[in-house]
């Protein structure tokens, strides 16, 4: 029986930012479910991608029973209803699972078109597969050659022309909010990338009053001191929250880590000025309650993503031209893997793969879309 080439997950293209939350893996439900992966006899290699928009699960399985237990594990590890997640579900194999690499690379699957962040995310996710021992021959070459392709899509177009982000639509709300960006103070909860280069756009707006709490004070620190910021204890963030105008949620916590019950005591005490929540986590960070609080704006990623569609008339030209040329791309790796793919169905397993210990956690945090 021939092996097949697969990608099965759920992606912002189907599943809604509240199916999403209930999908995304933490480090430690990641850890587990890569043993779980390393265990089954039928797959050869695998790479699971975890970001805000999407879960992932790139690999080479012997049959199709294969695919349907990777399915399986996953519905069970995250106690969601497989016939829910049927209804959801990314499932590709060869050339086609090929093309869906090499799209999301380049940035032509993201909910913003042409954003740069998610590259470095798959990149990330393969290396930490790689690292593991996860991947072999074929998933090797099918995401070295996915990255090529997707670096001269993205060079060889004008896919990123007019680019928006998170960040750059998060403060054009906020400047159409307070108008003046100078004097309002904002506040950083999470210190990743994603808050980071959303605290930078704001700073370069002329924002100067700039606040990071994290759950790791040290780290809060450490990036406070970076972008010439102050830090405050991430336990201190609703007894004053009053303070802030302007609240950037990008933790990794499992929960809320803004409540109705603060907000609306934060409100009492300043209530002729706006509050503004921008809510980059997944699973939240703030509870969807307070929107309904007089004079606090909330948007949240779904939110802003649909604001940023707004500018996408400027690459929506360029966009059949991209996807032509990743179709293209994927055309030439897949008459070259095919063959290869082929003849794993009768190799046996790698003692290394089916004997792995202890699985890391995935390196990079969901909250980063």
């Amino acid at each position: 029986m021939s092996a097949r080439l697969f990608v099965i997950g759920a992606t912002h293209q189907r599943a809604p930012l509240a199916i999403r939350e209930r999908l995304s893996l933490n480090a430690d439900a990641a850890a587990a479910l890569q043993q779980e992966f390393a265990s089954l006899p039928g797959l050869k290699e695998f790479t699971v991608l975890n970001t805000c928009n999407r879960v992932e699960f790139y690999g080479v399985a012997t049959t199709a029973e294969t695919t349907a237990q990777v399915t399986a594990a996953f519905c069970a590890r995250q106690q969601f209803d497989p016939a829910e997640f049927e209804k959801i579900r990314l499932s590709l194999h060869g050339r086609d699972a090929i093309q869906h690499l090499v799209e999301v690379s380049a940035g032509l699957d993201s909910q913003m078109i042409g954003e740069t962040e998610i590259f470095g995310q798959v990149k990330d996710a393969y290396a930490a597969a790689q690292a593991r021992g996860a991947t072999g021959p074929v998933l090797n070459r099918v995401f070295q050659k996915g990255f090529q392709a997707a670096k001269h899509v993205r060079t060889q177009t004008a896919i990123t022309a007019g680019q928006v982000s998170v960040a750059n639509v998060a403060v054009e709300l906020a400047l159409n909010i307070f108008g003046s960006l100078k004097a309002a103070r904002i506040l950083l909860l999470g210190a990743g990338d994603i808050g980071e280069k959303t605290a930078k756009a704001f700073q370069s707006r002329g924002a100067a009053a700039l606040t990071v709490a994290s759950r790791r004070f040290e780290r809060a620190m450490e990036l406070a001191q970076a972008l010439g910021a102050s830090a405050m204890p991430f336990d201190q963030r609703e007894l004053r929250l009053s303070e802030f105008d302007v609240v950037v949620c990008a933790t990794s916590a499992p929960d809320t880590v803004m409540k109705l019950a603060a907000t609306k005591a934060a409100m009492q005490r300043r209530p002729a000025r706006p509050l503004f929540f921008i809510d980059q986590a997944l699973p939240r960070d703030v509870d969807p309650a307070v929107a309904e609080i007089e004079n606090v704006f909330l948007y949240n990623l779904d939110d802003l993503a649909k604001i940023a569609e707004e500018n996408r008339a400027a690459r929506e030209a360029e966009l059949a031209k991209c996807r032509a040329m990743a179709a293209e791309k994927a055309d030439a790796l897949w008459r070259q893997i095919a063959p290869q793919v082929e003849g794993l169905a009768a190799r046996p397993e790698p003692a290394s793969f089916s004997s792995q210990g202890s699985i890391p956690p995935a390196s990079r945090n969901p909250a980063s879309p």
